[in-house]
């Protein structure tokens, strides 16, 4: 498990430290933390939390976009070849799309729903794999199939969000009795 840190010393970190410390809770895009930095002090881990999401929904759709683009396929060619990094691989592990858990049915499955996904917009089908299985992560993919473009890129955000404060979690102490 990584380090865990206090909200008083995320504070306390100068910029370099606080992208190495936070810069991978937004898969492969630490410019989020980078640029979250200068709104210090937090006064707690829910309002760091509310400050790296606005430097996200700030950015220019290319921006967006190409965070969108930087997460793994689930159950993609990275995730078979053991090679996602150690946050997603057990994110997908917590909703059971390791490859243990899935037939040979359920990993056509999940390929044809990603082509399908990415060919209709243009980057990765993101979920929260931490709050869904394997079965409602399927379901996902139908009925969002049939978003706009737009509606689609919003949501997608919305599930990074939900990833970034499960990572931010596993990392900030949060401070007990306050609600993200």
């Amino acid at each position: 498990m990584a380090k865990r840190w206090t909200i008083d010393q995320i504070n306390a970190m100068d910029r370099d430290a606080f992208v190495a410390a936070l810069g991978f809770l937004f898969e492969g895009t630490p410019w989020i933390a980078a640029e979250t930095w200068a709104a210090r002090p937090f006064n707690s881990v829910e309002t760091l939390h509310r400050a790296l999401c606005a430097t996200m929904h700030a950015a220019d759709e290319g921006r967006q976009l190409a965070l969108v683009r930087a997460h793994p396929v689930l159950v993609g060619q990275a995730a078979l070849a053991g090679t996602l990094s150690r946050e997603s691989t057990g994110e997908q592990a917590a909703a059971g799309l390791d490859s243990g858990r899935l037939s040979a049915a359920d990993v056509r499955e999940f390929m044809a729903n990603n082509a399908a996904y990415r060919e209709r917009f243009g980057f990765p089908f993101i979920i929260c794999a931490r709050e869904h299985t394997k079965r409602s992560i399927l379901d996902g993919f139908a009925s969002r199939l049939d978003n706009s473009r737009e509606g689609e890129l919003a949501t997608a955000l919305g599930e990074v969000e939900n990833i970034a404060w499960y990572r931010l979690s596993d990392v900030v102490a949060r401070d007990e009795g306050k609600a993200r």
